[in-house]
């Protein structure tokens, strides 16, 4: 089997996946713009090949990359980078090279554009925020005076929480459209919820090989624009309104061999048409693992390795290894370096030393949302869990 892993290098714990393709005995051929002596050693050796281009936003220069493996290696069986900001080039190097295992670029819209995931929403029976293109002023001041303020505005097509933000005024609308890019924008009604997903792995079939699931008590949108702390925790269990909205969901948009991440909220509060408190509403559906370090958080909380279960879904098309550890919350604080901590990152790990899991930087291209230092650990109890947030994040 012929595996064409596109940045394998970036995110960097990635090499984890090609580590596991080579473990399931699959030829790993990597196609990357870092040169190959920056590689970090457990990757290469996991490669079987490596390509390098000046740059992988060059469709041609990657085009060849995957046409010189071709010729080499023979057919390509599969072409993945489990990283939403490639999903399209994915898809059309699928189409290109007529790759059958995964979504060809005639089907890569529904996963992109946030307004068409409302129709499968409905189809898959989960409820959704109203939503409406903004066009123009008076368009936007129409939908507004139908929900009040403050109501949420992001692209159409985006990734996570980028360029998403908050209107709370008349004067924050004013100013939205006095900075509006030219690109499409939705704007939907703000649902008062803590963000609750719906995390793992699944087979050609469409059965769940591995799932979990992560709560964010503060939106990623206001970690990202008003730099609150980064904070979230891997749930021991998953709730059965959770695991139902989530199977509904997959099977609605057809998903197949892949990870999924996808979100939902939680009401905080009865919305008319939406829900009573408690209750789950529609989100966004992505289909890749959750960004930063959190497929190691589900490694932690669930006594697994994704990691292995995604590679035997790859090779084996079902899960060749099982775990039956002990499950617990893992709790992810995302430090800012321009804070004054009442504690270092090091006297931080000291304190938690039986807890932690990782303690590490994050790389500077994900930092805007999940904040500098990276401090990772285990608990048994939600208690436990908020204590350790206290002490992350309490200032001088």
């Amino acid at each position: 089997m012929n595996f064409v892993f596109i940045s394998p290098n970036f995110p960097e714990a990635y090499w984890h996946f090609c580590d596991r393709l080579a473990v399931n005995g699959v030829t790993v051929l990597g196609v990357g713009d870092a040169p190959y002596d920056q590689l970090r050693p457990e990757l290469r050796q996991a490669l079987t090949e490596y390509y390098r281009v000046d740059s992988l936003e060059d469709y041609d220069q990657v085009y060849r990359a995957v046409a010189f493996f071709s010729f080499r290696y023979g057919k390509i069986d599969w072409i993945e980078s489990n990283n939403e900001y490639w999903l399209e080039q994915d898809a059309r190097l699928r189409t290109d090279f007529n790759v059958t295992t995964g979504l060809k670029a005639h089907e890569i819209e529904k996963y992109k554009s946030k307004s068409l995931m409302k129709s499968y929403y409905a189809k898959a029976g989960v409820p959704a925020a109203r939503f409406s293109p903004v066009s123009d002023m008076d368009a936007a001041r129409a939908f507004i005076a139908q929900t009040g303020y403050p109501v949420i505005v992001k692209p159409d097509s985006g990734v996570g929480a980028t360029a998403t933000y908050k209107l709370k005024s008349d004067g924050d609308l004013e100013a939205f459209f006095a900075e509006k890019p030219d690109t499409p924008y939705l704007m939907e009604q703000f649902v008062p919820g803590v963000v609750t997903t719906y995390d793992g792995i699944v087979n050609s079939k469409g059965q769940v090989l591995f799932a979990a699931s992560h709560i964010s008590p503060t939106s990623i949108m206001d970690m990202v624009n008003e730099h609150q702390p980064c904070s979230y925790y891997v749930n021991r269990e998953i709730p059965p309104e959770v695991v139902a909205a989530g199977q509904a969901t997959l099977k609605a948009f057809g998903a197949a061999s892949r990870f999924f991440h996808l979100e939902f909220f939680r009401l905080t509060a009865g919305v008319p048409g939406l829900g009573e408190a408690g209750d789950i509403v529609a989100l966004e559906v992505n289909m890749r693992p959750a960004g930063g370090f959190t497929p190691d958080m589900l490694n932690f909380s669930q006594s697994a390795d994704v990691y292995q279960l995604w590679a035997d879904m790859i090779a084996f098309d079902e899960a060749r290894h099982c775990y039956d550890g002990p499950h617990s919350y893992c709790v992810y604080a995302g430090r800012r370096d321009e804070c004054d901590y009442a504690l270092t990152l090091d006297q931080l790990r000291e304190k938690y030393a039986e807890n932690a899991r990782l303690f590490t930087r994050m790389p500077d291209a994900l930092s805007g949302a999940m904040g500098n230092q990276v401090a990772i650990c285990c608990f048994d109890t939600e208690r436990e869990v908020e204590d350790f947030l206290r002490a992350a994040f309490q200032e001088k």
